[in-house]
């Protein structure tokens, strides 16, 4: 490691290995080599020949496909030194170990060929990690859900104690929209395309020269490369580049994950200073270096610093693709090198820790059964007068009757620190008729969550598990997180 240089903490702290090698020079500099190899290989089978002669033979594809991966990168370092020219100095690197192709690399093409075409691939390699482990989470999300789909909890709006739900429910909360970000990731990487070898405008002039103004040949040549490529089809048309519209939609979708996720990590913040729920703590771990006592949710907290982060880096791609001009201008290389790896190097880490913080989450029965029966006097006044109705009394001056003991109790709470005596106050007023028996046992938790327990299992099984058999495959990713 390099300790006299600044070092991305994206590679030093957060991303996984296999997100880092998707965006390394050995990935992109190998699939350079494919691209040409694939190139060559179509020229070759589309009969490119000059007076009568093939232009390129399998002598001389055999000798591309020798020298893949031994890339020598100080040969094509050295000459982007002398020529200032990425794809030139690695053309001229890859020619001097393949001498008898040399002259047939990058035949007809234009950078863009290997640069954008690559970058397609490695967002494609990218997403396919990303899909694996946002998978993974909603697994693991699921799990949690069926196991706590019963427990009740209070439930919050405004932050403010709200009518009940349970531990499991809310976690659907938090399932549901990774589902939608999966839903978004499966779509815009169903639709992901090559750009294929159009030439410097777009135009595939450089084609007509080399096959004769042949266009029914020329037409094949996208096709083939994407297949060979393992796609299925190229952008019909183009300028010297893919539209910068496609990072914009990957990026988006990125964002998406990260809004999803910084969600969930507000919400397991906020139950773990109310004490209910608690993220993972290491036994060695350290909260803080001066209050030895504290236990901070600090992967929560990373989740959502990393995931703003991603949320604002939509602006990079959305910026870039609206400010292109007409077939191509080069404002975007140096942001595109930034914004697209970054982001996935951030989200990769991102669902790391997701996957670490629901796979260790902690559940307290008992403080959130505290918290709930502090409160649920409030929430059963609607039972409670309905009994008391049952009983003889009359529903408006028992309302009435219920608001004020309420406010009574409120004060009693907030100003008194006491605990909550509303039972005490209707059970010692003889208009409800109902003994502190009798009110106790409509204070049962359960008889306040409603649909919930129910909602929790028809989502699971209708919504959740046939999204995880269809990817059962891709189920079982573990996370390492790093600090």
């Amino acid at each position: 490691m390099s300790t006299d240089r600044y070092t991305s903490p994206l590679s030093e702290r957060y991303a996984s290995k296999e997100m880092q090698y998707i965006f390394s020079q050995d990935m992109k500099f190998t699939t350079w080599r494919k691209l040409w190899i694939a190139l060559a290989e179509t020229e070759m089978e589309l009969g490119l020949s000059q007076d009568g002669k093939p232009v390129i033979t399998q002598e001389m594809i055999d000798e591309l496909k020798e020298h893949v991966n031994d890339i020598n990168y100080d040969v094509a370092k050295e000459r982007e030194k002398l020529v200032r020219h990425d794809v030139m100095s690695h053309v001229y690197a890859y020619g001097q170990q393949c001498p008898k192709a040399a002259g047939i690399i990058h035949l007809g093409a234009t950078s863009c060929y290997v640069g954008d075409n690559t970058d397609i691939i490695v967002m494609n390699e990218a997403m396919k990690l990303v899909h694996k482990k946002l998978v993974s989470v909603i697994d693991e999300l699921a799990k949690f859900a069926e196991k706590y789909k019963d427990l009740p909890t209070l439930a919050f709006t405004h932050f403010q104690p709200a009518q009940p739900t349970t531990v499991g429910k809310r976690a659907t909360l938090w399932l549901q929209e990774f589902l939608m970000d999966l839903e978004d990731l499966e779509y815009v990487q169903s639709t992901l395309k090559m750009l294929g070898s159009k030439g410097t405008t777009g135009t595939q002039a450089s084609f007509l020269e080399l096959f004769d103004g042949d266009h029914e040949t020329i037409d094949k040549i996208d096709p083939m490369i994407a297949k060979k490529m393992g796609f299925e089809n190229c952008y019909a048309v183009s300028g010297q580049t893919y539209s910068r519209k496609v990072d914009t939609r990957v990026v988006n979708v990125l964002a998406g994950i990260a809004a999803s996720a910084h969600k969930m990590s507000n919400d397991i913040r906020l139950l773990q200073h109310l004490k209910e729920v608690e993220e993972p703590f290491e036994k060695n771990q350290i909260g803080s270096s001066a209050m030895a006592y504290k236990r901070n949710p600090m992967r929560s907290e990373r989740i959502a610093s990393l995931s703003r982060y991603v949320m604002v880096d939509t602006l990079n791609p959305a910026i870039t693709s609206a400010t292109q001009w007409f077939e191509r201008t080069l404002d975007d290389s140096a942001n595109k090198r930034l914004s697209v790896p970054e982001g996935f190097l951030a989200i990769d880490g991102i669902l790391d820790l997701c996957l670490n913080v629901v796979d260790g989450l902690v559940v307290y029965p008992k403080v959130i059964e505290k918290h709930f029966m502090a409160e649920i006097p409030f929430m059963a006044t609607e039972n409670i007068m309905m009994d008391a109705v049952k009983k003889g009394g009359n529903r408006q001056e028992l309302h009435e009757k219920i608001r004020t003991l309420s406010m009574e109790a409120g004060k009693t709470v907030k100003e008194e620190g006491k605990d909550n005596n509303l039972i005490d106050l209707i059970a010692a007023d003889p208009s409800f008729g109902l003994s502190k028996e009798e009110l106790q046992s409509t204070l049962q938790p359960s008889l306040y969550v409603g649909r919930a327990p129910r909602q929790v299992e028809v989502f699971l099984r209708d919504v959740v598990n046939p999204v995880l058999e269809q990817n059962k495959d891709e189920l079982g990713a573990t996370a390492e997180i790093n600090v």
